[in-house]
């Protein structure tokens, strides 16, 4: 399941993010998220956040001679039929020689476990760590899908930034997440997980890429791309296998929607996953900030 952007503004922090009162001015702070999701251990579902902020947005100190971005980041997915909550909070510390341009992107992401439920909304929350008092929340009905079935199915489709190193890792896999409202204009990374594809079919993976008007709906007068990749599985003990493509292609400004479509060669099964995302252009830079957990934890009230 995805959520892409800026969802609607449920509730502004007008409070210090630990609850106490503000002691500096009160200001909100927008940023971009994405949500993904894979097939987790021991029939959980692993949920993926992925954070992105304009440097400009946060306040700037000082200290030992470097300019110091500080934020912290919070998932929360709280299960309205079970009334359990599971909650990650982590930190952010960006030391640099000199100030970053008001634009550069500052982004992470941070994990966590969840049962799969159809009731489950989530809140995704940003603070910033030097200011209290800025910061805010997002959030959504958020329902958790089960990958425990046998049936050919895919993951969510994740994409990700080629230009940086760093990332989330997954396996032998590492992605640098980059919330899809946020894309420059080159080449990107798609990653997703194939499920319950025997070792040994032979099967076809088919990427297309076409362009969307607001509303998603495709604008004609051409313009798509397609991929095509042959191969054989050899899926890990779990059932899973994990992909990493390419597309090395120049898209202009504007939206977009990317399909993954996986045909089993051998039995005609076929499993399709699609995903919106954005091209801002230009060539704003952007940073992966390695996350430092907190750590998550459960609350099931009594």
């Amino acid at each position: 399941m995805i959520l892409r952007g800026l969802v609607p503004l449920v509730f502004l922090l007008a409070a210090a993010p630990w609850g106490g009162p503000a002691d500096g001015p009160v200001r909100p702070l927008p940023f971009y998220y994405d949500l993904y999701t894979f097939r987790g251990d021991a029939g959980a579902t692993t949920v993926v956040a992925a954070f992105a902020v304009p440097a400009g947005t946060l306040e700037r100190d000082w200290e030992d001679g470097q300019a110091r971005y500080r934020f912290d980041v919070t998932l929360v997915l709280a299960d309205t039929a079970l009334k359990a909550v599971r909650r990650t909070d982590d930190s952010v510390v960006v030391a640099v020689p000199r100030s970053l341009s008001r634009d550069h992107i500052l982004y992470t992401h941070i994990e966590v476990q969840a049962p799969p439920s159809a009731t489950t909304l989530q809140r995704v929350i940003m603070t910033d760590a030097s200011a209290p008092g800025i910061g805010q929340l997002y959030g959504s009905a958020f329902p958790i899908p089960d990958y425990t079935g046998t049936e050919l199915m895919l993951s969510d489709v994740a994409l990700g930034d080629p230009g940086v190193g760093e990332g989330w890792r997954r396996g032998d896999v590492t992605l640098a997440l980059l919330p899809t409202s946020q894309f420059p204009e080159g080449s990107f990374d798609v990653y997703y997980e194939v499920y319950n594809l025997p070792a040994g079919h032979r099967y076809v993976t088919e990427i297309a890429v076409e362009p969307v008007d607001e509303t998603g709906v495709p604008r004609g007068g051409g313009g798509m791309v397609r991929a095509r990749f042959d191969g054989t599985a050899s899926a890990a003990p779990d059932g899973a296998l994990g992909e990493l493509r390419r597309v090395n292609t120049s898209l202009a400004r504007g939206s977009y929607r990317l399909t993954v479509t996986v045909t089993d060669q051998e039995t005609g099964a076929a499993a399709a996953r699609s995903r919106p995302f954005q091209v801002r252009g230009g060539s704003r830079r952007a940073t992966m900030v390695p996350a430092l957990p907190r750590g998550p934890h459960s609350v099931r009230p009594g």
